[in-house]
């Protein structure tokens, strides 16, 4: 199994963490991981508000490296996932916008053809690697700990582009958690929002949406909290310092990218998983699993 790895803006810049687990776990899972040169932004949802045909150009760019390497995209990143996705979808089935955005790529160089898939790392895990491969690489179990697990919204919206999951009760990252042992709790409002897109727009709304989120986790009594989205990450991670300034609420619930936490699973070391990196100490969850 190969695919060709598409890491977007924030991962390489703000959580290394996420991209040495997850380079450290597929490794060891068989799954090799080509990078894309010359790869750019995937041009996130506000720019397609401000102009869908240049958002269109940018996001076909991407695919057309991929398909220049004749292998399927792979992404970590829900705003990539859902970028990239529904950029495919359009230009594979509207012909006049292809010739469009292929007038636009051929300034540069590049064409795009539709003949790639885009797919999300855990339906890498959960469909091709498998739930069984998975299982036999465990080398530790981690039954002492419950997990939220909080999927974000642009990995199962629009539902009918992305086809990941049932967009109201999703299940694949709860499955691949418990693949681990750990105990994959349910909480009021899991699907609802974290408010990470909102920062900087709204920093009050932000934290407000951010607040409830770890309340209703908190009080589910788990031991930590497990993302997919590199926003999603940071709002629950580093915005609990910025909840406990606003509202004088401590949390200190410690937030794991999921191939973090099967890394852990794996036996894999945590300095090489990059979990110093947090803001949030995972030590109380290290702890629990030695």
């Amino acid at each position: 199994m190969n695919y060709a790895l598409f890491f977007g803006c924030v991962i390489p810049t703000r959580e290394p963490s996420y991209e040495a687990s997850l380079r450290a776990v597929f490794k060891e899972l068989g799954v090799d991981l080509i990078d894309l040169d010359k790869a750019t932004c995937c041009a996130p949802i506000p720019i397609e508000s401000l102009d869908f045909k240049t958002s269109l150009a940018i996001a076909a760019y991407n695919l057309s490296l991929a398909e220049e390497a004749n292998i399927n995209i792979m992404t970590i990143c829900n705003g990539c996932f859902q970028v990239l996705s529904k950029a495919n979808k359009t230009l594979k089935e509207n012909e006049t916008l292809r010739t469009d955005i292929n007038k636009i790529l051929a300034e540069v160089g590049r064409e795009y053809k539709g003949t790639v898939d885009v797919v999300d790392y855990l339906q890498v895990l959960h469909n091709d690697v498998t739930p069984e491969r998975i299982k036999e690489n465990i080398s530790k179990s981690l039954n002492k700990l419950r997990v939220a697990a909080f999927y974000g919204c642009h990995v199962l919206r629009p539902s009918s582009v992305l086809n990941f999951d049932n967009p109201e009760h999703p299940h694949i990252l709860d499955d691949l958690i418990e693949l681990t042992e750990a105990k994959s709790v349910q909480y009021m409002h899991k699907t609802k929002c974290c408010g990470g897109l909102l920062r900087g727009i709204s920093d009050d709304l932000a934290s407000k949406l951010a607040r409830n989120k770890l309340f209703n986790i908190s009080n589910s009594k788990a031991d930590c909290i497990v993302t997919v989205c590199p926003f999603c990450f940071l709002q629950l991670d580093v915005g609990q310092l910025d909840v406990r300034r606003r509202f004088n609420e401590t949390y200190n619930l410690p937030v794991f990218h999921y191939p973090e936490l099967l890394g852990l699973a794996m036996g894999i070391d945590p300095e090489k998983l990059g979990l110093k990196t947090h803001r949030i100490s995972t030590e109380s969850v290290l702890k629990k699993i030695e």
